[in-house]
């Protein structure tokens, strides 16, 4: 089912969200925007089924370019004409790894909800509302990972940074680069960009798609499912606060140090009666 490829996905409303009267929402969508990512986030919500499912059942990719066979037409996407749709940036850090280290220190404490730098083992709750949904936009309709969306990756904190710290990215290899990776045989990289994929088919002429759909309405943010999540993130932390403080039971297990006090205690008296029976024997 074609709805696989987009069960964990993550669209943008711009004009809506940007409406919001929380400030620190808005400024952070217009972070986004600057990034160069809104042509992507925010293109056409349509959804081509049947061809998302052709595509990736008979994609490859041959020389960087990605083959497929959609209705028995043959498809190419190049990572020139990816850019070009979204109007992607191509100048700027090729790889996540090359962020600078300082802009992920700044990072941290930016997007901290208490002030104190953000572990980044930790989950998203130590962030920010806007941040946090920046966290699962980053993770859903960029990375596109599977799992737990709620845990702080570095991978997933590197793409916050790029975004929070203005850093110049050339986002249309990042992205490209994971596209190649969906439709590479044995990747473990989750299958996703359903709604970018069916823009670009939709561009190929005379190709047949079949019937289009309109994106869940609960997956696109808004200034609706905005207020939603902050509203749903409050309450689950207020009943997360509580269990914080709770104190894990006492062990009943024998404490470590009175395990090696016996391991000693044991070996010293065998040593001891080592040395009494050889002097019997003496």
């Amino acid at each position: 089912m074609a709805s696989s490829f987009y069960s964990n996905s993550q669209h943008v409303d711009f004009e809506s969200v940007l409406s919001l009267d929380d400030q620190g929402m808005v400024s952070m969508f217009k972070a986004l925007m600057a990034s160069g990512l809104a042509g992507f986030l925010g293109c056409p919500a349509v959804i081509y089924e049947d061809a998302l499912v052709d595509f990736f059942e008979n994609a490859s990719v041959r020389e960087g370019v990605i083959i497929s066979t959609v209705a028995g037409q043959l498809v190419e996407i190049s990572e020139e004409w990816f850019a070009e749709s979204f109007e992607l940036p191509i100048d700027g850090l090729g790889d996540l790894s090359e962020i600078p280290k300082d802009a992920i220190f700044d990072a941290r404490s930016i997007v901290s909800l208490s002030g104190e730098p953000v572990s980044l083992l930790g989950r998203k709750n130590q962030m920010k509302f806007e941040f946090r949904i920046l966290c699962d936009i980053m993770a859903k309709a960029i990375s596109v990972k599977a799992g737990s969306f709620n845990a702080i990756t570095v991978e997933k904190f590197s793409l916050i940074t790029a975004v929070v710290c203005s850093v110049r990215m050339n986002w249309a290899k990042i992205l490209f680069s994971i596209f190649k990776k969906m439709v590479t045989p044995g990747s473990k990289q989750a299958k996703g960009f359903a709604i970018q994929i069916s823009l670009l088919l939709a561009n190929i002429p005379n190709l047949e798609l079949g019937a289009s759909s309109e994106f869940p309405a609960s997956k696109i943010l808004t200034k609706n499912t905005v207020h939603r999540f902050i509203s749903i993130n409050d309450r689950d932390g207020a009943e997360e606060a509580p269990g914080a403080t709770k104190q894990r039971a006492a062990s009943k297990k024998r404490p470590a140090a009175d395990v090696v006090a016996a391991v000693t205690k044991k070996k010293r008296t065998s040593k001891r009666k080592l040395a009494l029976e050889t002097v019997v024997v003496a």
